[in-house]
């Protein structure tokens, strides 16, 4: 038990530094617009490299995930909704692994 809180007091310190020192470190607006454009994306980035590789290995047969990803990516930059997405997604990788097993 005395390990746990020692990993979380390391954990906890680490995640407010990561999140307090740009605040003390930047007193005033960030003007440069190459760096304003790069903050602007990070989080569309770590979301990404975050949710690509669950996403490819959820099901446990590659296809299967990479159809539904594909598919989910192509309604998703038509503009259809989360619901929609994460529906049709999660039904054709369903659909897709089925095939595969009744084929084998």
């Amino acid at each position: 038990m005395r390990e746990f809180f020692i990993y979380l007091v390391i954990l906890v310190g680490s995640t407010y530094l990561v999140r307090a020192l740009p605040f003390a470190l930047m007193r005033k607006k960030i003007k440069n617009r190459f760096i304003r454009s790069f903050l602007y994306y990070i989080p569309y980035t770590v979301l990404a490299a975050m949710t690509f590789p669950a996403a490819v290995l959820a099901t446990g047969n590659m296809l299967a995930a990479s159809l539904g990803l594909i598919a989910g990516g192509v309604l998703a930059l038509q503009g259809k909704g989360l619901t929609l997405v994460a529906f049709v997604c999660c039904a054709l990788s369903l659909m897709t692994d089925l095939i595969m097993i009744t084929l084998n």
